[in-house]
This record gives structure tokens, sequence and C-alpha cells, in this order.
């Protein structure tokens, strides 16, 4: 198996184009990789180039994008929902797809076949491990863990690699991490959730049992975490944040019984359409959440029965 260096990498291709898949997408473009979107139908692929604009303004407004950049990085991705064409000739690959073990499983047996023989192949799965579906990949040893947060505000990217995984792709991913204006931060051995969404995950869950449990509203919950942290955001603002579908299927997939009263709870929510920022609103609405107005913390009086 043939290695080599970060210089080798030119281009980047995305499989799954929602959330976090357009935001490595546009990232990448930024820092000057030709980037290849692939997903199942256009809509998703035009509403990620729409998210991907609206961000491009917001970078160049905060001055960390020259507005002269902005055509050449919007020149450097293209779209596709033709999976052969999206494979032709990736350098590396970054699969974001829905956090279904057996969903990854099925689009890295598709995938793999079709990737030129050196591609190296990540997923930026949240909780799962590689080694769960590095074989299905066909190409185990070139296979591991590249896991992103939100790209542009906590730029953080672990690395993963599973037990099979070469050890030269580890500087790789290293070095790509740095290249894309992350901070890398590598996983010795695999865990689930990586090293912050392990302890993400013990936040949330408290948060999510307080709620169940009637303890305290969920603007007291977060005000509590906020005041005692002095953070803009407490836990369901998180949560909203990350997406509460994401999140279900996170919780999901632990196969923890103790944990069916949180699902229920993000149950009713999603199925009323309600995932959080990407759709306008979750546990709070959105663009403008009661957490960010400037009464938030001291809030309103409650009722104060019992």
């Amino acid at each position: 198996m043939q290695e080599y260096s970060i210089d080798f990498v030119k281009e980047l291709l995305i499989v799954g184009s929602g959330t976090m898949g357009w935001r490595i997408g546009l990232q990448g473009a930024i820092s000057g990789f030709e980037v290849t979107l692939y997903d199942l139908n256009d809509t998703v692929l035009e509403s990620a180039v729409g998210f991907q604009d609206k961000t491009l303004h917001r970078l160049v407004k905060a001055g960390i994008v020259p507005m002269e950049e902005v055509e050449a990085i919007k020149s450097r991705i293209s779209l596709t929902t033709d999976i052969e064409v999206a494979a032709s000739s990736a350098d590396v690959v970054s699969e974001s797809v829905t956090e279904d073990r057996d969903l990854k499983v099925k689009v890295w047996e598709q995938l793999g076949p079709l990737l030129p023989e050196h591609t190296v192949m990540t997923t930026n799965t949240s909780y799962m491990l590689a080694s769960w579906f590095a074989e299905a990949s066909g190409a185990p040893e070139r296979f591991a863990a590249f896991h992103f947060h939100d790209v542009f505000k906590a730029r953080v990217v672990d690395i993963m690699p599973h037990p099979g995984t070469a050890p030269w792709i580890n500087g790789l991913l290293y070095d790509l991490g740095l290249r894309l204006n992350q901070i890398p931060v590598y996983l010795k051995r695999e865990a689930n959730g990586y090293v912050f969404n392990h302890m993400l995950a013990s936040l949330i869950n408290s948060a999510m049992t307080l709620k169940v449990k009637e303890v305290a509203s969920i603007e007291d919950i977060d005000r509590s975490f906020m005041g005692n942290f002095s953070l803009k955001i407490g836990p369901f603002g998180m949560l909203d944040d990350i997406g509460l579908d994401t999140v279900w299927h996170v919780t999901k997939n632990t196969g923890n019984p103790a944990l069916e009263p949180l699902l229920e709870l993000l149950d009713t929510y999603i199925s009323a359409g309600k995932l959080g920022i990407k759709t306008g609103e979750g546990f709070y609405s959105y663009p403008a959440p009661a957490y960010l107005q400037p009464d938030f913390l001291m809030g309103q009086r409650p009722d104060l029965t019992i």
C-alpha cells in the first residue's frame, strides 16, 4: 500500500451534505481543496449550497474570509447525485450520513469499490466506532474516524484509528486537520463519543433527565448551567445546535434501556418536525432563541408553586 503526505491531497469527497457535510466541504474549499458534495437528491445539495453562501457572507463580515476570495472558494465546490462521479478522483473521503449503523455499512459497501486505490476513507460518525464498518469499505487499512465538531466555531477534529488502520494514515489526517484550520485531537484507542462528545453526552443526558423528571424547566436548567460557567448557551441550546434527530440516533445506538425516557422526550419534538436550529425550532425558536436575549439569565418570575 502506497503511503503519501498531505501535499498529495487535492480532492475531498463529502458523502452526505447535511448539517456537518456542507460545513466540512466549505472549510475544505476555503482551505484550497477541490471539494465534491455528494447526496441522494438535488434538494439536499441546493440546501447545502444555501447554507454555505450564508456562512461565507458571515465569514466575510467577520473578516475571516476576504471578499475577493469568495467566488474562487465557491468555484472549488462541485455537486453530484451520481456516486460513481463522486468517487472517481477522491483523495480523501469524509462520510457524514445519518447516525445509523446499517446505513453507514450500506454506504461504504457501495462506495468503497468505486474509489481509487489510494483514497483515504474517513467517517464523521459522532458516537460509533470506525471498526464497525471499516471492513465494509473494502480497505480497512485506509479507514479511520475523522470527526469534526462545528468546524467554524468549535474547531476540534478527532483522529481515531481502528486497530487495522495503517499507522501513516494518522499523520496524514493530523496534517489535514491543520490544513483545514482545525485543532487535531488524537485518540490512542477507539472510544464511543471520542473525547468531547463522551463528556457532552453525560451533560445532555443529565439535563434531559432533569426535564423528564420535571425537576426544573428547560429554561432554568439552561440558566443554571450558563450562569455557573458564564456561557451563552446551555445543554438544551446545545441539543438544538447538534440536531435533535442526530441526538436521538446517538442515544438509541447506545442500546441503554435506561435512556428510553430521554428518547421519548426527543420523540415529542422530532415527530412535530422540531429538530433544532436547522428547522427553526427545537427546544427553542430560531433565529432569535430565548437564551440569547439580554434578560434570559434573570428571566421572568415563574410559577413558584410545586
